[in-house]
């Protein structure tokens, strides 16, 4: 199994921490125009799987929590639908609100640099944390309930984000001691909480 896309791309370590909790081996390797076939939006992560290719970093965790038949993604629908409305939450809602504050911040893109978009870009980033606050308020561990899951690593990931973009944010204590929590796990340790943004 190889994946491709370089390990700083927060898609990418959604896939790495995914297989650390699956452990998996696999080959990765950066992205350069010989991959350009494999996804027609010259975009990482790429997985190719014994020559079945795949990408957008959510269906990916998805196929490998499927194949290897993992507590990651629960069997009952209920469960499953859960799940994977946090997951959609997080590459719709949540990526969208982060994106040009990040941009601003932490790229420091020229073309990311009005003071007042800036600033609401920082106030919906934290408006919707909050709504992760509160889901955490009521489970009082991971994003679905008691037991982690995908949800958790594809939030995890924009927790950190969120907590290592120097800017001001709300006091949201479910959150950081859901941080806290996700920082017990090697994979989180490793492909998470890292230095990386």
């Amino acid at each position: 199994m190889k994946i491709i896309g370089k390990t700083t791309s927060i898609n990418v370590r959604k896939v790495l921490w995914t297989c650390a909790e699956l452990d998996l081996s696999y080959d990765r390797e950066d992205w350069n125009e010989s991959h350009a076939s494999l996804n027609p939006n010259a975009m990482v992560p790429v997985l190719v799987d014994d020559g079945f290719v795949l990408w957008e970093s959510n269906t990916i965790c998805r196929y490998l929590s499927n194949k290897h038949a993992s507590s990651l993604l629960p069997d009952d629908a209920q469960g499953r639908a859960r799940v994977e409305q946090w997951m959609d939450w997080q590459s719709t809602e949540l990526n969208t609100a982060w994106r040009y504050a990040f941009m601003a911040l932490v790229r420091n893109s020229p073309a990311h640099q009005d003071p007042a978009q800036i600033e609401a870009g920082i106030a919906n980033w934290n408006r919707h944390i909050g709504i992760l606050e509160v889901q955490l308020a009521k489970t009082g561990a991971y994003v679905t309930g008691e037991e982690f899951t995908l949800a958790d690593i594809v939030l995890g990931l924009s927790v950190n984000r969120w907590m290592m973009t120097p800017m001001a944010r709300p006091d949201y204590p479910n959150v950081a001691a859901y941080y806290d929590r996700l920082n017990e796990r090697p994979g989180f340790r490793e492909f998470g909480r890292n230095g990386v943004a």
